[in-house]
Protein backbone atom coordinates (compact mmCIF):
# COMPACT_ATOMS: atom_id res chain seq x y z
CA UNK A 1 0.00 0.00 0.00
CA UNK A 2 0.91 3.41 -0.77
CA UNK A 3 0.86 6.19 1.76
CA UNK A 4 -0.72 8.73 -0.32
CA UNK A 5 -2.84 8.86 -3.46
CA UNK A 6 -2.36 12.11 -5.35
CA UNK A 7 -5.68 12.61 -8.04
CA UNK A 8 -4.90 14.63 -10.87
CA UNK A 9 -8.36 15.38 -13.02
CA UNK A 10 -7.41 16.97 -16.49
CA UNK A 11 -9.39 18.35 -19.40
CA UNK A 12 -7.68 19.62 -22.23
CA UNK A 13 -4.86 20.60 -19.79
CA UNK A 14 -1.79 20.25 -22.00
CA UNK A 15 -0.80 23.57 -21.77
CA UNK A 16 -0.19 23.35 -17.93
CA UNK A 17 -0.57 20.04 -16.49
CA UNK A 18 3.22 18.75 -16.76
CA UNK A 19 3.80 21.84 -14.24
CA UNK A 20 1.59 20.07 -11.60
CA UNK A 21 2.60 16.26 -12.39
CA UNK A 22 6.12 18.08 -12.28
CA UNK A 23 5.49 19.48 -8.58
CA UNK A 24 4.29 16.07 -7.49
CA UNK A 25 6.88 13.37 -8.80
CA UNK A 26 9.43 12.89 -6.05
CA UNK A 27 12.38 10.24 -6.10
CA UNK A 28 10.44 8.16 -3.40
CA UNK A 29 8.32 5.12 -3.54
CA UNK A 30 5.56 5.95 -1.24
CA UNK A 31 3.52 8.02 -3.06
CA UNK A 32 1.24 7.04 -6.89
CA UNK A 33 0.29 10.01 -8.93
CA UNK A 34 -3.23 8.98 -10.36
CA UNK A 35 -3.65 11.21 -13.88
CA UNK A 36 -7.33 11.01 -15.25
CA UNK A 37 -7.76 11.96 -18.20
CA UNK A 38 -11.73 13.16 -18.47
CA UNK A 39 -12.57 13.06 -22.08
CA UNK A 40 -9.58 15.50 -23.69
CA UNK A 41 -9.39 16.25 -26.86
CA UNK A 42 -5.93 17.87 -26.75
CA UNK A 43 -2.34 16.29 -26.23
CA UNK A 44 -3.48 15.84 -22.48
CA UNK A 45 -3.70 12.16 -23.37
CA UNK A 46 -0.45 11.76 -24.66
CA UNK A 47 1.58 14.10 -22.21
CA UNK A 48 0.09 11.68 -19.15
CA UNK A 49 0.79 8.22 -21.03
CA UNK A 50 4.63 9.95 -21.40
CA UNK A 51 4.85 10.53 -17.77
CA UNK A 52 3.32 6.91 -17.15
CA UNK A 53 5.91 5.60 -19.12
CA UNK A 54 8.94 7.38 -17.45
CA UNK A 55 7.18 6.81 -14.15
CA UNK A 56 5.76 3.32 -14.13
CA UNK A 57 6.24 2.06 -10.26
CA UNK A 58 4.15 5.82 -9.67
CA UNK A 59 2.07 7.21 -12.06
CA UNK A 60 -0.96 5.40 -13.49
CA UNK A 61 -2.97 7.12 -16.21
CA UNK A 62 -6.97 6.62 -17.09
CA UNK A 63 -8.79 7.62 -19.81
CA UNK A 64 -12.50 7.85 -19.45
CA UNK A 65 -15.11 9.43 -21.14
CA UNK A 66 -15.88 13.33 -20.50
CA UNK A 67 -17.89 13.17 -17.19
CA UNK A 68 -16.51 16.41 -15.32
CA UNK A 69 -14.33 17.17 -12.02
CA UNK A 70 -16.54 15.03 -10.26
CA UNK A 71 -16.65 11.50 -12.06
CA UNK A 72 -13.16 12.45 -12.98
CA UNK A 73 -12.03 12.39 -8.87
CA UNK A 74 -14.85 9.09 -8.69
CA UNK A 75 -12.31 7.18 -10.75
CA UNK A 76 -9.65 8.47 -9.04
CA UNK A 77 -11.01 6.99 -5.53
CA UNK A 78 -12.21 3.77 -7.26
CA UNK A 79 -8.08 3.23 -8.37
CA UNK A 80 -6.42 4.33 -5.06
CA UNK A 81 -4.06 2.22 -3.29
CA UNK A 82 -2.89 4.86 -0.84
CA UNK A 83 -3.81 5.04 2.60
CA UNK A 84 -4.47 8.46 2.69
CA UNK A 85 -6.23 10.83 -0.73
CA UNK A 86 -4.97 14.15 -2.03
CA UNK A 87 -6.63 15.81 -5.03
CA UNK A 88 -4.81 18.42 -7.07
CA UNK A 89 -6.48 20.10 -10.07
CA UNK A 90 -4.16 20.15 -13.23
CA UNK A 91 -3.53 24.20 -13.55
CA UNK A 92 -2.26 24.21 -9.54
CA UNK A 93 0.64 22.92 -8.37
CA UNK A 94 2.62 21.99 -4.62
CA UNK A 95 5.41 23.31 -2.97
CA UNK A 96 8.22 21.06 -2.40
CA UNK A 97 9.16 21.57 1.14
CA UNK A 98 6.03 21.32 2.32
CA UNK A 99 5.17 18.25 0.48
CA UNK A 100 8.01 16.43 1.74
CA UNK A 101 7.35 17.71 5.14
CA UNK A 102 2.96 16.67 4.79
CA UNK A 103 4.60 13.10 3.87
CA UNK A 104 7.11 12.85 6.95
CA UNK A 105 4.42 13.88 9.23
CA UNK A 106 2.26 11.12 7.74
CA UNK A 107 4.70 8.49 8.08
CA UNK A 108 5.66 9.14 11.71
CA UNK A 109 1.98 9.55 12.70
CA UNK A 110 1.54 5.98 11.34
CA UNK A 111 4.59 4.59 12.89
CA UNK A 112 3.39 6.07 16.18
CA UNK A 113 -0.17 4.37 15.58
CA UNK A 114 -1.80 7.43 15.25
CA UNK A 115 -3.93 7.21 12.59
CA UNK A 116 -5.93 10.56 11.03
CA UNK A 117 -9.44 11.04 9.28
CA UNK A 118 -7.82 14.32 7.87
CA UNK A 119 -4.88 16.54 7.26
CA UNK A 120 -4.87 19.84 6.90
CA UNK A 121 -2.40 22.41 5.33
CA UNK A 122 -2.36 26.21 4.23
CA UNK A 123 -3.36 26.91 0.49
CA UNK A 124 -1.80 29.89 -1.44
CA UNK A 125 -4.31 32.22 -3.87
CA UNK A 126 -1.42 32.67 -6.75
CA UNK A 127 -3.84 35.17 -8.72
CA UNK A 128 -2.73 36.39 -12.21
CA UNK A 129 -1.23 39.61 -11.52
CA UNK A 130 -1.68 39.97 -7.67
CA UNK A 131 1.49 41.23 -5.70
CA UNK A 132 0.19 40.11 -2.84
CA UNK A 133 -0.96 36.17 -2.34
CA UNK A 134 -3.28 35.95 0.49
CA UNK A 135 -2.42 32.36 2.62
CA UNK A 136 -5.39 30.64 3.83
CA UNK A 137 -4.52 29.92 7.25
CA UNK A 138 -6.04 28.05 10.04
CA UNK A 139 -3.34 28.76 13.02
CA UNK A 140 -6.32 31.05 14.76
CA UNK A 141 -8.86 28.30 14.48
CA UNK A 142 -7.39 24.67 15.00
CA UNK A 143 -4.28 23.23 17.00
CA UNK A 144 -1.05 22.48 14.97
CA UNK A 145 1.43 20.09 14.71
CA UNK A 146 -0.87 17.77 17.22
CA UNK A 147 -3.92 15.68 16.92
CA UNK A 148 -6.55 16.76 17.62
CA UNK A 149 -10.52 16.12 17.33
CA UNK A 150 -13.49 18.84 16.83
CA UNK A 151 -13.60 19.70 20.72
CA UNK A 152 -10.38 21.20 20.24
CA UNK A 153 -11.74 23.43 17.21
CA UNK A 154 -12.51 27.21 17.59
CA UNK A 155 -15.11 29.18 15.33
CA UNK A 156 -14.38 29.80 12.29
CA UNK A 157 -14.04 33.36 10.82
CA UNK A 158 -16.33 34.44 8.03
CA UNK A 159 -13.79 34.41 5.33
CA UNK A 160 -11.91 31.58 6.62
CA UNK A 161 -13.35 27.78 5.38
CA UNK A 162 -11.84 24.89 4.31
CA UNK A 163 -11.76 24.34 0.75
CA UNK A 164 -10.49 21.15 -1.62
CA UNK A 165 -6.72 22.38 -1.29
CA UNK A 166 -6.13 22.30 2.35
CA UNK A 167 -7.32 18.83 2.48
CA UNK A 168 -5.52 15.34 2.46
CA UNK A 169 -8.36 12.49 3.93
CA UNK A 170 -8.42 9.49 4.63
CA UNK A 171 -9.24 6.94 1.56
CA UNK A 172 -11.04 4.60 3.39
CA UNK A 173 -13.20 7.03 5.29
CA UNK A 174 -14.28 8.44 1.68
CA UNK A 175 -14.58 4.94 0.18
CA UNK A 176 -16.99 3.92 3.75
CA UNK A 177 -19.67 6.76 2.79
CA UNK A 178 -19.35 5.87 -0.63
CA UNK A 179 -18.03 9.56 -2.13
CA UNK A 180 -19.86 9.60 -5.10
CA UNK A 181 -19.47 12.77 -6.72
CA UNK A 182 -22.22 14.08 -9.23
CA UNK A 183 -20.94 14.00 -13.13
CA UNK A 184 -20.97 16.94 -15.21
CA UNK A 185 -20.89 19.33 -12.72
CA UNK A 186 -18.72 21.98 -11.82
CA UNK A 187 -18.62 23.28 -8.05
CA UNK A 188 -18.60 19.61 -6.55
CA UNK A 189 -15.48 20.19 -4.50
CA UNK A 190 -17.70 22.18 -1.90
CA UNK A 191 -19.42 18.39 -1.92
CA UNK A 192 -15.99 17.13 -0.96
CA UNK A 193 -15.11 18.74 1.28
CA UNK A 194 -18.69 19.00 2.99
CA UNK A 195 -19.76 15.29 2.90
CA UNK A 196 -16.79 13.38 4.15
CA UNK A 197 -16.62 16.05 7.64
CA UNK A 198 -19.54 14.29 9.52
CA UNK A 199 -17.65 11.06 9.78
CA UNK A 200 -14.06 12.86 10.52
CA UNK A 201 -13.27 12.36 14.05
CA UNK A 202 -9.31 12.58 14.47
CA UNK A 203 -7.58 15.63 12.76
CA UNK A 204 -4.28 16.99 12.24
CA UNK A 205 -2.92 20.38 10.83
CA UNK A 206 0.59 21.22 10.05
CA UNK A 207 0.61 24.81 9.41
CA UNK A 208 2.78 24.72 5.67
CA UNK A 209 1.58 26.45 2.56
CA UNK A 210 1.32 23.85 0.23
CA UNK A 211 -0.99 23.74 -2.20
CA UNK A 212 -0.83 26.59 -4.87
CA UNK A 213 -4.05 27.81 -6.27
CA UNK A 214 -4.08 29.27 -9.69
CA UNK A 215 -6.54 31.96 -10.09
CA UNK A 216 -6.68 34.08 -13.15
CA UNK A 217 -7.57 32.49 -16.70
CA UNK A 218 -10.40 34.08 -18.25
CA UNK A 219 -12.20 30.43 -18.97
CA UNK A 220 -11.43 29.15 -15.68
CA UNK A 221 -14.92 27.65 -13.69
CA UNK A 222 -13.85 30.01 -10.61
CA UNK A 223 -13.84 33.71 -12.51
CA UNK A 224 -16.74 35.51 -11.94
CA UNK A 225 -18.83 35.71 -14.87
CA UNK A 226 -18.43 32.28 -16.09
CA UNK A 227 -19.76 31.37 -12.54
CA UNK A 228 -22.71 33.64 -13.30
CA UNK A 229 -23.03 31.52 -16.71
CA UNK A 230 -23.11 28.50 -14.78
CA UNK A 231 -25.24 29.73 -11.84
CA UNK A 232 -27.57 26.31 -12.61
CA UNK A 233 -24.72 24.67 -11.46
CA UNK A 234 -24.05 26.30 -8.30
CA UNK A 235 -27.52 26.37 -7.23
CA UNK A 236 -27.08 22.58 -7.69
CA UNK A 237 -24.11 21.75 -5.35
CA UNK A 238 -25.67 24.18 -2.93
CA UNK A 239 -29.12 22.28 -2.83
CA UNK A 240 -27.26 18.77 -2.13
CA UNK A 241 -25.27 20.31 0.35
CA UNK A 242 -28.91 21.45 1.91
CA UNK A 243 -29.98 17.69 1.29
CA UNK A 244 -27.43 15.81 2.52
CA UNK A 245 -26.76 16.47 5.91
CA UNK A 246 -29.47 16.98 8.83
CA UNK A 247 -27.39 19.34 10.92
CA UNK A 248 -29.22 18.87 14.18
CA UNK A 249 -28.55 15.28 14.03
CA UNK A 250 -24.85 15.54 14.24
CA UNK A 251 -23.81 15.54 17.91
CA UNK A 252 -20.85 17.40 18.20
CA UNK A 253 -21.14 20.86 18.55
CA UNK A 254 -18.13 22.12 17.23
CA UNK A 255 -18.75 19.76 14.45
CA UNK A 256 -22.43 20.87 13.71
CA UNK A 257 -21.06 24.84 13.99
CA UNK A 258 -18.49 24.23 11.43
CA UNK A 259 -20.60 22.44 9.10
CA UNK A 260 -23.28 25.41 9.08
CA UNK A 261 -20.50 27.73 8.06
CA UNK A 262 -18.98 25.82 5.45
CA UNK A 263 -23.44 25.98 4.00
CA UNK A 264 -23.49 29.34 5.05
CA UNK A 265 -20.09 30.47 3.28
CA UNK A 266 -21.65 28.30 -0.46
CA UNK A 267 -25.30 29.79 0.39
CA UNK A 268 -23.60 33.75 0.35
CA UNK A 269 -21.78 32.97 -2.77
CA UNK A 270 -24.65 31.49 -4.63
CA UNK A 271 -26.87 34.76 -3.68
CA UNK A 272 -24.48 37.38 -3.95
CA UNK A 273 -23.57 36.09 -7.84
CA UNK A 274 -27.12 35.77 -8.22
CA UNK A 275 -27.40 39.54 -7.60
CA UNK A 276 -24.30 40.24 -9.36
CA UNK A 277 -25.66 38.62 -12.43
CA UNK A 278 -28.51 41.94 -12.06
CA UNK A 279 -31.01 39.66 -14.31
CA UNK A 280 -34.52 39.59 -13.18
CA UNK A 281 -34.79 35.76 -13.34
CA UNK A 282 -31.83 35.42 -11.14
CA UNK A 283 -33.32 37.25 -8.58
CA UNK A 284 -36.17 34.57 -8.45
CA UNK A 285 -33.82 32.07 -8.25
CA UNK A 286 -32.19 33.68 -5.20
CA UNK A 287 -35.89 33.69 -3.86
CA UNK A 288 -36.01 29.78 -5.05
CA UNK A 289 -32.99 28.97 -3.35
CA UNK A 290 -34.34 30.44 0.10
CA UNK A 291 -37.80 28.77 -0.17
CA UNK A 292 -35.96 25.39 -1.52
CA UNK A 293 -34.61 25.86 1.88
CA UNK A 294 -37.34 26.63 3.88
CA UNK A 295 -39.37 23.96 3.30
CA UNK A 296 -36.57 21.21 3.75
CA UNK A 297 -35.41 22.88 7.04
CA UNK A 298 -37.31 25.62 8.82
CA UNK A 299 -34.68 26.33 11.26
CA UNK A 300 -32.25 26.21 9.15
CA UNK A 301 -33.24 28.60 6.63
CA UNK A 302 -33.91 30.74 9.83
CA UNK A 303 -30.25 30.80 10.72
CA UNK A 304 -29.04 31.15 6.83
CA UNK A 305 -31.95 34.18 5.81
CA UNK A 306 -31.42 36.19 9.41
CA UNK A 307 -27.95 35.30 10.11
CA UNK A 308 -25.55 38.66 9.44
CA UNK A 309 -24.88 37.26 5.47
CA UNK A 310 -28.18 36.49 5.27
CA UNK A 311 -29.60 39.56 5.78
CA UNK A 312 -26.47 41.25 3.84
CA UNK A 313 -27.33 39.30 0.59
CA UNK A 314 -31.32 40.21 1.54
CA UNK A 315 -31.48 43.45 1.42
CA UNK A 316 -34.69 45.07 -0.01
CA UNK A 317 -34.85 46.94 -3.19
CA UNK A 318 -31.89 48.11 -5.86
CA UNK A 319 -30.17 50.08 -3.06
CA UNK A 320 -29.81 47.54 -1.24
CA UNK A 321 -28.59 44.93 -3.76
CA UNK A 322 -25.57 47.78 -4.18
CA UNK A 323 -24.99 47.42 -0.83
CA UNK A 324 -24.34 43.64 -1.47
CA UNK A 325 -22.60 43.67 -4.14
CA UNK A 326 -20.20 46.65 -2.34
CA UNK A 327 -19.40 44.45 0.47
CA UNK A 328 -19.11 41.79 -1.78
CA UNK A 329 -15.92 44.05 -3.62
CA UNK A 330 -14.57 44.62 -0.54
CA UNK A 331 -14.09 41.32 0.91
CA UNK A 332 -12.83 40.18 -2.27
CA UNK A 333 -10.17 42.71 -1.82
CA UNK A 334 -9.44 41.68 1.89
CA UNK A 335 -9.54 37.83 1.54
CA UNK A 336 -8.05 37.67 -2.37
CA UNK A 337 -10.24 35.20 -3.86
CA UNK A 338 -11.55 35.83 -7.92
Amino acid sequence: MKLLSVIIPCYNSQDYMKNCIESLLLARDDIELIIVNDGSVDQTAEIADNYANMHPSKIKVIHQPNGGHGQAINTGLKHATGLYFKVVDSDDWVDTRSYLKILDTLNDLIDRKQYIDLMISNFVYEKEGAKYKKVMKYTSVIPKDKVFTWDDTKPFRKGQYLMMHSLIYRTQLLKEIRLNLPSHTFYVDNLYVYQPLTRVERLYYLDVDFYRYFIGRDDQSVNEKVMIDRIDQQLKVNKLMVDYIDLESIQNEKLQQYLFHQLEIVTTISSILLICSRKRENLEKKKELLQYIKERDRKLFRKLRYGFLGQLTNLPSWFGRQISMGAYKISRRIFGFN
